[in-house]
């Protein structure tokens, strides 16, 4: 483990590859989503605000702006000269693969930049865009995040996933055939999903190849149609408490070797609704690291 951390986490792996602190940089690349355009939904997911999941991402005009943007903002905070660029704003393999070269061609010749993470979804990796990920995947430290959140397809349909299991299991597959990274997101608090229900994402997360995961809290932001969901037929949330073992229990059965990305969710805190203690991420990472410590608990133990 690194960090001092009971389990994998992002950072310390990535010290340890590159030999310093890495910071990510998190872009907008103009990209839309099947689920927001009519090809799979005109609404998107229930919990996906207007930004795509990219509240975090830069605006400021070009890619190449929105990189100098960041490293401007990131890299006297970090004191590192290395960087992720991270393409996080709704679905970035939703294009043709000449769009794709022009968006993130040019970020491998940046000064500093030694990887890329694209933000995407299991329906929108066709042939060809696989293909052209298998190349960049060559040339830079590449790795695709896939948002599963649950292999409960009940639960998949109530949020307008808009794919079924099969399309992301195969998905992961086609990405490991090239040898490609794969980070899922998973995210535990959903509606009417019990612990056990969660355990059993992450499961099948851990046995299907997975080389990264994402752990999200649940939380309503007022742009969401979850929101309007939560009003009208409020469900129950998470305590703290409640995701901190919940937490806990997932990391005791992910393989030891899975990078863990995050452990907790945090949204637009101008936009949050509910849960009030999600607003406070370092809070809550610093109890999950307790709970560690009080159980015992190491990840892969109970794996």
């Amino acid at each position: 483990m690194h960090d001092g951390k009971r389990y994998n986490n992002l950072s310390g792996y990535l010290r340890k590859t590159f030999g310093g602190k890495v910071a990510k940089l998190s872009i907008d690349g103009g990209f839309s989503c099947p689920n927001r355009d009519g090809h799979k939904g005109d609404r998107g997911c229930i919990f996906c605000g207007e930004l795509g999941a990219g509240e975090f991402a830069s605006r400021l005009g070009s890619v190449q702006d929105q990189i100098d943007e960041q490293i401007r903002l990131l890299g006297n905070k970090w004191r590192t000269d290395k960087y992720i660029a991270y393409f996080q704003s709704f679905t970035n393999t939703y294009a043709s693969v000449e769009r794709l070269k022009e968006v993130f061609e040019p970020v491998l010749d940046q000064p500093g930049i030694v990887g890329l993470a694209i933000a995407t979804r299991p329906d929108s990796l066709p042939e060809e865009v696989l293909d052209y990920l298998e190349k960049l995947n060559q040339k830079t430290f590449l790795w695709v995040e896939l948002g599963l959140q649950t292999i409960h397809e009940a639960t998949a349909s109530l949020i307008r996933r808009g794919y079924p299991l099969e399309t992301y299991d195969n998905a992961v597959e086609q990405l490991k055939d090239r040898d490609i990274r794969v980070v899922t997101h998973l995210i535990l608090g959903l509606p009417y999903e019990t612990r056990e229900m969660i355990i059993q994402s992450a499961r099948h997360v851990g046995k299907n190849g997975s080389w990264g995961i994402k752990l999200h809290s649940l939380y309503i932001q007022r742009d969401t149609d979850l929101y309007t969901m939560f009003l009208e037929k409020p469900f129950p949330l998470f305590t703290m408490e409640e995701y901190v073992e919940t937490v806990a229990q997932v990391i005791s059965i992910l393989p030891e070797e899975m990078v863990v990305h995050r452990i907790t969710g945090d949204g637009d805190k101008s936009l949050l609704h509910e849960p009030k203690w999600s607003k406070d991420k370092l809070k809550v990472i610093a109890s999950i690291d307790k709970k560690l410590k009080e159980m015992d608990i190491s990840q892969g133990c109970a794996h």
